[in-house]
């Protein structure tokens, strides 16, 4: 460590420590707290305070997958490569032929990252160029390897979340939704794009992720937009639009704030049978190793999540005295998915029975603890809509050497099948994995 480095985690330090003891003073007020704060919430099972444990920055070294190796499903299932050699794939989308469409992209490096830093990212393979391009992956005999690879476009900004519907492919870059029109079957978007919606962009350089997803109906289209920033320390002018999930209805291109609170709201997905959206969503950094835990909550239109003034009910330090009046109408999460793990992926199994439903979280995993969390993809059980047990592990086996800190891949995001079987979209691995019941 670098003796500015040195000198920049010092006064980090004090200056959380000096937040800490003037949250705590309050003039000897007790800490409020949201209503319903103190209910049972199925997965939260840290219990540290704020600034136990010192933030760290721990980044993993991804090693690749060795031949002929593969994640761990649970028996019944089994593991395909359905295709792998891309290019730090994101995204997938199933087409109604059954093609696969993945959005490949990167976080861009920012020119003021130390050397130091800027090398551990490099090594984790999550920053650098990016592809900045949609590529369509074809089974054509249905064995469950892509055969066929055809890039469909080039050029874009960082895209991610995709939509299709009559016969328009939507993507989001990270400044805008553009669509394209589309037909399933092609291999190229040679049509001009059009713009539904820009989009805030830049800021915080890890939430340049804009994931889309249409409702029922397909009148709708949602769009979450992660914050810019950890915790507001630049303020909240440059939040608007942002920490939140926007509706645009595509007839008209009216544009509505859905829910707001929500500090990196990425996957989305609605429960089979069910009106709710749910979303998984990144908690904030720099409280400590086991504050504040990711979750999945069922978002409810105009509600709002806490941030960046309170998480799970309580208000953080850092804005002891920032609208705590928010705090009577902050609504709590349904699920703790673990802290600092990169809950990104979240997915509902389709075709099951309205009491056994599952949601699929892939937690593209830690940079920002001490030891590893995440790295997996969790299966949350439910049933008539609402979660009823603790997450479980599904998918494992991408840790290589958990005191190394050397892991094969990073699932990130996940699209299930009406046949149960489901894609896992390996960023960090550069591939797409297929796991289905054996």
């Amino acid at each position: 460590m670098t003796d500015r480095q040195k000198a920049r985690r010092i006064a980090c330090a004090m200056a959380l420590a000096t937040v800490a003891v003037a949250a705590q003073a309050q003039n000897g007020r007790p800490a409020e707290k949201a209503p319903g704060a103190d209910r049972p919430i199925l997965g939260l099972t840290e219990k540290d305070a704020p600034f136990a444990t010192e933030s760290a920055m721990v980044y993993p070294k991804t090693i690749g997958w060795p031949e002929g190796r593969t994640p761990v499903a649970p028996r019944g299932w089994r593991v395909t490569k359905f295709a792998g050699g891309l290019d730090h794939p994101r995204q997938a989308l199933i087409l109604p032929n059954g093609d696969v469409i993945v959005a490949e992209a990167r976080t861009e490096l920012k020119p003021d990252v130390e050397p130091e830093q800027a090398r551990a990212r490099h090594m984790a393979r999550g920053y650098g160029f990016s592809a900045n391009r949609l590529t369509l992956l074809r089974d054509a005999d249905g064995d469950g390897v892509a055969e066929q690879r055809h890039v469909l476009r080039e050029g874009l900004n960082q895209p991610f979340g995709m939509q299709y519907v009559d016969g328009r492919l939507y993507v989001a870059n990270t400044d805008a939704v553009v669509s394209f029109p589309y037909r399933p079957g092609e291999t190229r978007l040679t049509g001009t794009p059009h713009t539904v919606v820009t989009l805030p962009a830049g800021g915080y350089n890890n939430h340049w992720t804009r994931n889309l997803l249409l409702s029922p109906d397909n009148r709708t289209l949602y769009v979450s937009v992660g914050s810019a920033s950890n915790v507001a320390e630049n303020g909240m002018d440059e939040e608007k639009r942002r920490a939140a999930i926007l509706a645009v209805d595509l007839a008209s291109g009216r544009e509505r704030l859905y829910a707001s609170g929500l500090r990196n709201p990425v996957g989305m997905d609605w429960v089979p049978g069910s009106g709710t959206l749910w979303t998984a969503v990144n908690e904030r950094d720099h409280l400590g190793d086991d504050i504040s835990p990711d979750y999945l909550v069922g978002v409810r239109e105009g509600g709002f999540y806490g941030w960046p003034y309170s998480f799970y009910g309580q208000q953080d330090p850092r804005h002891a005295n920032n609208r705590r009046d928010l705090l009577a109408t902050t609504l709590m999460p349904d699920v703790a998915v673990g802290a600092h793990a990169a809950a990104l992926g979240l997915a509902f199994a389709k075709g099951t029975p309205a009491d056994r439903q599952y949601a699929y979280v892939a937690r593209h995993g830690s940079w920002n603890r001490s030891s590893l969390n995440g790295y997996d993809v969790l299966a949350v059980p439910f049933a008539q809509g609402r979660p009823t047990a603790a997450p479980q592990p599904f998918l494992t086996g991408f840790v290589a050497d958990a005191k190394k800190r050397e892991v094969f891949g990073r699932p990130v995001s996940i699209q299930t099948r009406t046949d149960g079987a489901m894609y896992v979209v390996d960023d960090a691995g550069d591939t797409v994995w297929l796991v289905r019941r054996a």
